[in-house]
């Protein structure tokens, strides 16, 4: 799966996460593929209970283990890849946001 994830990002691909997201000290913005995927083995934890859901009416994805949400995905597609993501973890931006679980996980 790691490889068909790389295969979609841009190699400009940029990774913003609310702080909420991120264990101490980590940048809340990255960029390139290859700095990006560095880093997002911190998420790989939690993909089990990660979802496809409309967010805000786009495709994206929620975490939620055990029903409680813990982060939202917001992608930015150009072309066939993915340009840019955003890991929404702030409880408040959470709360504001409208979400559509599709009712499968996302591989």
């Amino acid at each position: 799966m790691a490889r068909s994830v790389m295969a979609v990002r841009a190699p400009d691909v940029v990774r913003r996460a609310d702080p909420q997201a991120l264990p101490g000290g980590a940048a809340t913005e990255v960029r390139g593929a290859r700095e990006v995927a560095r880093e997002t083995v911190y998420f790989g934890r939690r993909s089990r209970s990660a979802e496809t859901a409309l967010v805000n009416g786009a495709v994206g994805v929620v975490v939620a283990p055990h029903g409680r949400l813990l982060y939202a995905l917001t992608c930015t597609i150009d072309g066939a890849r993915i340009a840019a993501f955003e890991v929404i973890a702030d409880p408040e931006r959470l709360r504001g946001l409208d979400i559509a679980v599709l009712g499968g996980p996302a591989t």
